[in-house]
């Protein structure tokens, strides 16, 4: 690829930099942030309880009576945003329960 073709990482970086300046941004990307976070923590955390219990995915995906393709996708995808339910499924179908803890302050 051409030098003139990259992206310039630089110009994201400032862009994001000058709208981290104001305060409603900011907090608006940290939770966003946060969530993404919390997500992906939950998703991890299931895929190793399945990968501990020896279950396949397509075998999860049968249990919680989803197309295999879309439980495959979750566990690979870079950021995902499952509904509740069946996150909340696919723990009971590990044999686990979704529970919501309060942050340290």
């Amino acid at each position: 690829m051409a030098d003139e073709a990259m992206l310039d990482v630089g110009l994201h970086e400032r862009r994001r930099a000058r709208r981290m300046r104001d305060p409603q941004y900011r907090a608006a990307y940290e939770r966003a942030a946060r969530e993404v976070a919390q997500t992906d923590a939950v998703i991890r955390e299931l895929d190793a309880l399945r990968v501990d219990l020896g279950m396949s995915k397509a075998e999860l995906a049968r249990r919680v009576n989803r197309n295999a393709s879309s439980v495959r996708r979750l566990f690979t995808a870079s950021q995902v945003r499952p509904e509740l339910p069946l996150v909340v499924a696919l723990a009971d179908a590990l044999g686990a329960e979704v529970r919501v803890v309060r942050r340290p302050a």
